[in-house]
């Protein structure tokens, strides 16, 4: 479905296009249970994740990075190609639609796309190709277990209809370009995956991985296991500071509950900086503050992994790192790593689905990384590519006012 019209058009078409799929969803008798809590979220404009509310501008650039996109390019036309006319209408949105904002790391939401249950083979291996064009060995390693143990989540629990290997579904925002703006997102239980290209960069946040169980040791996923790396590196981090380090660096002693706060519904999230500064870490410290967000950059290309992380160490003096809960090598916990360039959040979770007592464990893990500061589906580099390509400095809301494009982030359409 190639997007035509003016940028208003499009705006009034998926106004409609919502309104329609609202209406058909609570005539099958299944009322959105995050309605009100998404409509709310996504009224709000898009303006990133802040320390005080207010975006700090000039973090962001359109450049060559040297690094090319045309393999995911590729397989996104490959994928779009194996579809047909009604495969492709329910697949792709406008690269300004507020799709990309609607996603949920829970399992019972209604997400757009086609999901991998509804794809054929040829479309299965098409989709797979997509995000092995797009993310790191590691990433489409670790994309693929998550789906397996919910897969082995549906074998523990009895629920099939809840939980499942491909309850995962794809949408692609605008046409895939060389020079315009387009994108993907992947969305489901315990795996979300927003990939923004404009020319050859590319923005994969906010990025959301977890699982529950983050292990299995038997049925037909036996062995599969993910976010080893990511639980290893920072107690290897928390582990390598002396005791005046880790008392600023734990901003509570005690881990009772849940403390992930960048999730769903959460780009406009406040967030003041808290913990330890990295200015106060040695070489080796900085060193494996570094493996940490590693850990979660790496699951992008490695050739765009690396161009994210010279961002970041642009930022390393101005980078947080904050620890909940104990630090004994069994203790459950969750850490943070915050910059203005970055925010990962790592959190062992209440159990859900499993059975246990209520309380934090480490078989249930949540992990988030985001781009502060109006940057999340690459929304400032969209930003920047319409000023500076099409002189647009105003952008028509749903509502009939316009919004200044000098602010970060463009406008998302409300629900």
């Amino acid at each position: 479905m190639k997007v035509r019209g003016t940028i208003a058009g499009v705006f009034m078409l998926l106004l409609l296009a919502t309104a329609l799929r609202d209406s058909a969803f609570t005539q099958q008798g299944n009322p959105n249970p995050f309605g009100s809590r998404e409509r709310e979220a996504l009224a709000e404009p898009f303006k990133g994740v802040t320390t005080s509310g207010n975006v700090v501008p000039g973090l962001f650039s359109i450049r060559s990075t040297g690094v090319s996109t045309e393999p995911v390019r590729k397989a996104a036309e490959a994928f779009l190609a194996s579809l047909d006319d009604g495969g492709r209408q329910k697949t792709q949105f406008s690269v300004e639609d507020v799709e990309w904002r609607r996603w949920n790391n829970v399992h019972r939401y209604v997400r757009q796309g086609i999901s991998f249950l509804e794809m054929t083979g040829v479309q299965r291996e098409s989709a797979f190709a997509l995000l092995k064009a797009g993310l790191s060995a590691k990433g489409f390693d670790q994309t693929r277990d998550i789906m397996r143990l919910n897969g082995a989540l549906a074998e523990l629990t009895g629920k099939p209809d809840e939980y499942g290997e491909w309850l995962y579904s794809i949408t692609v925002m605008g046409e895939p370009s060389a020079t315009k703006p387009w994108g993907w997102q992947l969305d489901g239980h315990h795996l979300v995956i927003n990939y923004f290209v404009l020319g050859d960069q590319v923005v994969m946040t906010p990025a959301f991985m977890g699982s529950e169980p983050i292990k299995v040791d038997s049925g037909k996923f036996a062995g599969t296991s993910v976010m080893v790396d990511e639980e290893k590196k920072g107690s290897a981090l928390m582990a390598s500071l002396n005791e005046e380090q880790k008392r600023k660096a734990m901003i509570e002693t005690s881990k009772t509950g849940n403390n992930a706060l960048a999730q769903a519904f959460q780009d406009n999230l406040v967030l003041d900086y808290a913990g330890l500064p990295a200015t106060e870490f040695n070489e080796a410290q900085k060193k494996l503050l570094l493996d940490v967000i590693g850990a979660y950059v790496g699951n992008m290309d490695d050739g765009h992994a690396r161009v994210t992380m010279d961002e970041i160490r642009k930022h390393l003096d101005n980078t947080y790192f904050a620890w909940i809960g104990d630090t004994k090598p069994d203790s459950v916990f969750y850490y943070r790593v915050q910059s203005p360039v970055v925010l990962i959040e790592f959190d062992h979770q209440n159990p859900v689905a499993l059975p246990g007592p209520r309380v934090p464990g480490r078989l249930h893990v949540h992990s988030l990384i985001r781009t502060p500061n109006g940057n999340d589906y690459g929304k400032d580099l969209l930003r920047q590519h319409y000023v500076q390509s099409h002189g647009l400095r105003m952008l028509p809301q749903p509502n009939g006012e316009h919004r200044e494009l000098a602010d970060a982030g463009t406008p998302a359409a409300a629900r």
